[in-house]
């Protein structure tokens, strides 16, 4: 053997060990869960992969094709750095959640999550809406996580939110797929809650009531290409049930195509009716809309329906550009100190 030959077969055993020691690290970061059959509860399963990844910087949980029961979990941290949860698979829930509990899965206090795949949740709500059951559960609930990313799930007939996104920081939420009937009650697509700096692009949402429900203390939120229907369509409130809650400013998310009620706001709203009179106790004011762009499905756009008690105050138009089938629509202002700022405005005042 010549020294030419020697130095080749040298060079390629240390490719070769050099490709196996790192086909072995990315390996050990994977935690895959196993399961012995779809009619088993895969709860323990899951928890024993999370705990592996959750101790591991860049681990993961790897949920392959297939069909796994799963009942109420909680994955929690703090991790060990970013951590990553891939659902190729299709987690289907419990017929009767566990009692006065809020969420069918929870991440809580992690930093740096990743939450994607091809896979499906299935909140099997059908059976939950024919009940009396009060308790609002969310198929998907994220409390206390920041810089997180979700892209890509499905998830089906929730029982109630689909997804939940409470005192968070930092979130991406991208091409996500929510399904459920028209008339499936309190089946929020994404409802928000004290978190701030959250992107939400790409997708379909079509649930029963909002599409995207933005509750106090949201602030700094960006809308892009969400295709919404059947549904409410974006809704800011329910809002000054409870002392103490905080502000929402800055929502983004100005695209219309045919929607019933392009802006609306309504303080004689009463879904449960319990609003003693129907006329709102709290006070609207300073809120302005910016370049609201598109085409409504009725020939009222803006409709500004406020408290006689307590008026809305310094409701200001900027930019707004609606059209019903290709004319100019109408504003309907009640009990509202309402601005039309700026010219070429569609509507350009209350009627």
């Amino acid at each position: 053997m010549d020294s030419n030959s020697l130095s080749q077969r040298i060079v390629i055993f240390f490719l070769l060990s050099i490709w196996s020691t790192l086909h072995v690290h990315c390996q050990s970061n994977i935690f895959t869960v196993s399961q012995s059959d779809a009619q088993t509860n895969s709860k323990q399963a899951f928890l024993d992969a999370w705990k592996k990844a959750c101790a591991t910087n860049g681990g993961t949980v790897s949920v392959p094709n297939g069909n796994y029961q799963l009942s109420d979990v909680e994955f929690l941290g703090p991790c060990n750095g970013q951590t990553r949860f891939l659902l190729n698979g299709n987690l289907i829930a419990r017929d009767v959640p566990t009692p006065n509990l809020d969420h069918w899965i929870m991440f809580r206090r992690v930093n740096k999550l990743t939450i994607y795949g091809t896979g499906t949740l299935h909140g099997s709500g059908a059976s939950y809406w024919k009940t009396k059951h009060t308790t609002t559960i969310s198929s998907l609930k994220l409390e206390h996580v920041n810089k997180v990313n979700i892209k890509n799930i499905h998830s089906i007939n929730s029982k109630k939110f689909h997804f939940s996104i409470h005192n968070c920081k930092d979130v991406t939420i991208k091409n996500i797929r929510i399904t459920a009937p028209a008339d499936s009650p309190n089946t929020d697509g994404i409802h928000l809650g004290k978190s701030d700096h959250i992107r939400i692009s790409g997708g379909n949402i079509a649930t029963g009531d909002d599409c995207i429900s933005i509750g106090d203390g949201v602030t700094n939120m960006n809308i892009t290409g969400v295709n919404c229907g059947p549904g409410h369509g974006i809704s800011i409130g329910s809002l000054g049930k409870y002392n103490g809650e905080k502000e929402v400013r800055s929502i983004r998310g100005n695209i219309l195509n045919n929607v019933y009620n392009p802006i609306i706001i309504n303080q004689h709203y009463c879904p449960d009716s319990k609003c003693n009179g129907g006329d709102s106790s709290v006070s609207i004011k300073d809120v302005t809309f910016i370049d609201i762009r598109g085409s409504s499905s009725e020939a009222i756009g803006v409709k500004v329906d406020c408290s006689r008690s307590h008026p809305c105050k310094d409701i200001q138009f900027k930019g707004v550009s609606l059209t019903f089938k290709g004319k100019p629509t109408n504003a309907l202002c009640s009990s509202a100190d309402v601005k039309f700022l700026g010219q070429n405005q569609t509507p350009s005042r209350c009627s």
